[in-house]
């Protein structure tokens, strides 16, 4: 598993994440724990840290609680949406935390196993989500949703321009026969767009996939409501790093980021109150990109950003 495993931008999230935890009894959150790479580094580098991690995939739960067995009670499993950040912690009884770690997105576990539906490159069940015990399918949104709400999807969540000439075929053709597998859908997207559309953006069935995949899982709603809460949870001093791999989610690192940043003081006044000043430092100067040699060893890397955050004041 760790052979197959290569985490994102591993050492300099370690290296953003340290001043915060080598004093004894740090804690950190990995909230995206996936197989593992990330907390398995994280509790190897800082030995007297304790690690609280979560996933929604229970299959990643199993594998990377085999793979963290051997930290003992220094790593704490919970099956839970990052989103759930803060009713996770009151329920461990740990009122602050010294570090947060994000790796958005899907991960390796989920693309590599054909039968999630995740991959547009392989033929698979469209299922699509990462807590398959919970929620609606990527085939059933396909074959229920209105026309007009699979075009909003598509654009909002894939930023598809094309997502009207995709959804007229795709309502055609689910009237046909439901759609169950990935292969018809990628084929009616190819034959769909129009050949100008096709020759720019890497796969024409990309956006389409990104977008059912966030509409299935929620992504961007729970992204919303966990990047404050990460920021929340930290004491002061601590800090919190976020990997995104696309636009709309790295968005919302920023705005949440930037705005904690910011002197809210109002325009004029000649001293700035203590409860005017940022609440955060920015730790990146915009997003940090992948390194050639990252990408070399994970193809995966090649859209990632990272950002980065201290506590500096507490609020008020």
């Amino acid at each position: 598993m760790s052979q197959r495993h290569v985490p994102v931008m591993l050492q300099r999230c370690l290296d953003m994440l340290a001043p915060a935890l080598t004093q004894p009894g740090a804690v950190v959150v990995d909230c995206t724990l996936g197989l593992g790479g990330h907390s398995e580094a994280l509790l190897t580098q800082f030995p007297e840290a304790r690690l609280i991690a979560l996933d929604r995939d229970k299959e990643a739960l199993r594998l990377s609680g085999e793979r963290l067995a051997p930290f003992g009670e220094r790593a704490t499993l919970v099956h839970a949406v990052y989103d759930e950040l803060p009713e996770v912690l009151e329920r461990l009884g740990v009122p602050r935390v010294q570090g947060v770690l994000f790796d958005l997105g899907v991960s390796s576990m989920q693309l590599d196993e054909a039968d999630r539906g995740f991959a547009y490159a392989q033929d698979a069940p469209l299922d699509m989500r990462m807590d398959q015990s919970t929620g609606m399918s990527a085939a059933e949104v396909l074959n229920t949703y209105p026309p007009g709400e699979l075009v909003r999807i598509l654009r909002a969540y894939g930023e598809e321009k094309q997502a009207k000439r995709i959804v007229s075929a795709i309502v055609r053709e689910r009237e046909k026969e439901p759609f169950t597998n990935s292969a018809r859908l990628v084929e009616l997207i190819r034959d769909a767009l129009p050949q100008a559309a096709k020759r720019t953006g890497g796969n024409p069935s990309k956006r389409t996939f990104q977008a059912l995949r966030i509409e299935v899982n929620g992504e961007l709603a729970s992204v919303e409501r966990a990047i404050p809460a990460a920021v929340s949870a930290i004491a002061l001093g601590g800090r919190v790093a976020v990997l995104s791999y696309q636009s709309l989610e790295d968005r919302i690192v920023k705005q949440v980021f930037a705005a904690g940043a910011a002197n809210t003081a109002p325009p004029g006044l000649p001293v700035v109150p203590e409860h005017y000043q940022p609440r955060l430092k920015l730790l990146t100067r915009g997003a940090e990109l992948p390194t050639e040699e990252e990408v070399a060893d994970n193809r995966r890397a090649a859209p990632a950003r990272l950002r980065g955050v201290q506590r500096i004041r507490e609020d008020v």
